[in-house]
């Protein structure tokens, strides 16, 4: 008998891990992941577990401060997970196998001394950087100003992107058309390839708390609603395109936030197209609903009262401008814990 996963592969589902721990990495490969993601809370939680000190005292010993460190092990544990993926980004010519390394969250910072155009100058100088010499690394960049600035020369240069910190239609299609732009400045469209994380369950915390006046049937329905719709426009837009390779919607944030709900629920609910990036809580959830089968269900919108009723009762351009708020301290502050938590083991490590 299959498991969960498998069936929710064999929908059409992309898996991918929200995560580069190694030894989850190859655990979910056997499961049928087929690619990860990173980011700096990732990166903090498994320097907590000591099992890379080894790695964080020779780059000290290297005589690096505390921010080359971090990205330098960040660059490290990306690297490996990319290894693991290589096989299938290579079996299916450059379709899928990527792992996602975000780019400075510090740029973001509410500190951050620059100017929008010396922000995007930054974002394309590290994308740049760290998309060289590597086939299955896609280059995380967020929705905002400056990471929306910097995606038509990223994707000129043959970068390939994942951007994050999609709430709505409005910074979908601002993403999506600038890599499209650049695209066509390129010599070839044949490694063409790009992915759009739409954030989901963030959209629902919102809701109960901003529109508790919505219906029973409606609330936690509104994340699930607008990613689908995406979904179809990102469909609809890239048919006639015509290219060899796939650009995809991610399916962010797929953790339930509220305890009374299946942990399975938006797993379920987006079903049988382009990419899951669950986090290993969630995989190891739905593995254990034993006999569970998921099918095609991303192509299915919530009954058309439910719909009306979300389309009357939500400001998707207030809930954009609440939900761009909060993610951009989630996106920035992570990184200032690593950096801390870098400078801590630093003094607690013996460097010689």
């Amino acid at each position: 008998m299959p498991t969960p996963l498998q069936t929710l592969i064999a929908s059409g589902t992309k898996l991918w891990l929200d995560s580069i721990d190694p030894d989850l990495v190859r655990v979910n490969r056997e499961q049928g992941a087929t690619g990860a993601t990173s980011n700096p809370i990732i990166v903090s939680d498994l320097i907590k577990t000591g099992r890379f000190d080894d790695r964080l005292a020779a780059l000290m010993k290297q005589g690096l401060d505390d921010e080359t460190v971090a990205w330098a092990v960040t660059d490290q544990l990306v690297k490996q997970a990319q290894d693991v993926f290589a096989p299938v980004w290579a079996a299916t010519k450059g379709n899928d196998g990527y792992v996602s390394f975000e780019l400075d969250p510090l740029l973001e910072d509410a500190a951050c001394p620059l100017g929008l155009g010396d922000k995007i100058a930054r974002y394309v100088e590290l994308g740049k950087k760290w998309s060289a010499g590597h086939t299955n690394r896609m280059i995380k960049v967020p929705a905002t100003p400056a990471g929306l600035g910097a995606l038509e020369e990223l994707s000129a240069a043959g970068v390939t992107l994942n951007v994050t910190l999609i709430f709505s239609q409005r910074q979908y299609h601002a993403a999506r058309d600038a890599i499209w732009r650049g695209a066509q400045r390129r010599p070839s469209l044949d490694k063409f390839k790009s992915v759009y994380s739409i954030f989901i369950s963030r959209i629902d915390v919102y809701t109960k708390k901003q529109v508790p006046q919505l219906s029973p049937a409606a609330q936690g329905q509104v994340g699930i609603l607008n990613v689908k719709r995406l979904w179809q426009d990102n469909e609809s837009w890239w048919k006639d395109k015509r290219l060899p390779l796939k650009q995809e919607i991610i399916f962010a944030s797929t953790g339930t936030k509220d305890p009374s709900e299946p942990p399975d629920k938006y797993v379920a609910a987006l079903a049988g197209s382009d990419i899951q990036t669950n986090p290993p809580a969630t995989n190891a959830a739905v593995q254990e609903l034993t006999g569970k089968v998921y099918t095609r269900t991303v192509d299915q919108l919530p009954p058309a009262d439910v719909v009306a009723e979300i389309d009357r009762l939500v400001d998707f351009v207030k809930l954009e401008e609440a939900l761009m708020s909060e993610g951009l301290q989630k996106f920035s502050d992570p990184q200032k814990a690593l950096l801390k938590l870098i400078a801590e083991k630093r003094r607690s490590l013996i460097v010689k």
